[in-house]
């Protein structure tokens, strides 16, 4: 037997294991949207953007003042509540406001009076006074009557009546210093007191004063008076006239829808931004359809 001299060659040789090759892993580089989700600093750039919004803050800020007036409102009439702004109770029924002013209440800041707001309750309209008897001229009529449209308060002029005093003669002075225009509420004359005249003189000396009105501005007047003085001394008479009644700090307006009523003074002591003294505070009988068809056309 031929003896094998390459000994290496005897030995049978083994198959070499081949080396796994390791997978490449596809590292996501930060900033790069991996697939199917947002990238961390994308989600935490729009939480931001929430967090920073003024929408955000006025969502929030809304939704706190809810709670926090539904807590203080604890125990009070919700459709009689007080409306801390105005500081005073205000029904909710009436969807359109409005107030009177005079010189009691000095220099008004009209455009502050237009964007003072609480919860939907702002200024709609004011009624100003003008004249009264037969010689007195408010002093900030003119003033107050060019200013307070230009801010968008619709507004109507009043005459205060004196019954002692001719109706007519009253009419013309009143119409001698009030210039009304489409638009504007109809004229209005406040009737609240005798004067030490007779029930039937003074209703009389009212009649003139309305009948002269009426004819020169094609447009029925509105009577301001007291609930205790219309039920004495007006209710029954002057029928077919849109009816303006104070009677304060009550939930509602206690007289018969009949009776033609169209505003209600339900407060004297509101106050409203860019008013310096307290103000009569009223509310319109009616839609914004029904106002709209009560101005001057």
């Amino acid at each position: 037997m031929p003896i094998n001299k390459n000994p290496i060659a005897a030995v049978k040789k083994k198959p070499v294991a081949k080396k796994p090759v390791a997978k490449k892993r596809v590292s996501v580089k930060k900033g790069k949207k991996p697939a199917g989700g947002f990238p961390k600093y994308t989600v935490i750039l729009i939480v931001l953007l929430i967090l920073l919004s003024p929408f955000y803050y006025g969502y929030v800020l809304k939704t706190a003042s809810a709670g926090w007036r539904w807590v203080m409102d604890i125990g009070e009439n919700p459709h009689y509540r007080t409306y801390k702004s105005f500081d005073i109770r205000i029904p909710s029924k009436y969807k359109i406001h409005g107030i009177d002013v005079s010189y009691a209440q000095g220099k008004i800041d009209w455009a502050r009076v237009a964007a003072m707001e609480e919860d939907s309750v702002h200024i709609s309209f004011a009624f100003i006074k003008a004249t009264e008897g037969l010689l007195k001229v408010d002093p900030y009529f003119k003033r107050n009557w060019r200013e307070a449209p230009k801010v968008g308060i619709r507004c109507g002029a009043y005459h205060f009546l004196r019954p002692k005093k001719n109706g007519l003669w009253q009419a013309r002075f009143f119409l001698q210093n009030v210039s009304m225009e489409k638009g504007d509420l109809p004229a209005v004359v406040d009737i609240e007191r005798l004067d030490g005249t007779s029930p039937q003189a003074m209703r009389k000396e009212l009649k003139a004063f309305l009948d002269h009105v009426e004819a020169k501005t094609k447009v029925r007047p509105i009577i301001y008076t007291g609930l205790s003085f219309y039920t004495d001394y007006l209710e029954g008479y002057f029928k077919d006239y849109p009816l303006w009644i104070a009677h304060y700090n009550r939930e509602q307006l206690n007289i018969s829808n009949d009776s033609g009523w169209k505003f209600w003074q339900h407060s004297e002591t509101a106050r409203v931004n860019g008013i310096g003294h307290a103000v009569d505070f009223d509310a319109f009988n009616g839609d914004s359809l029904t106002f709209q068809k009560l101005l001057i056309p």
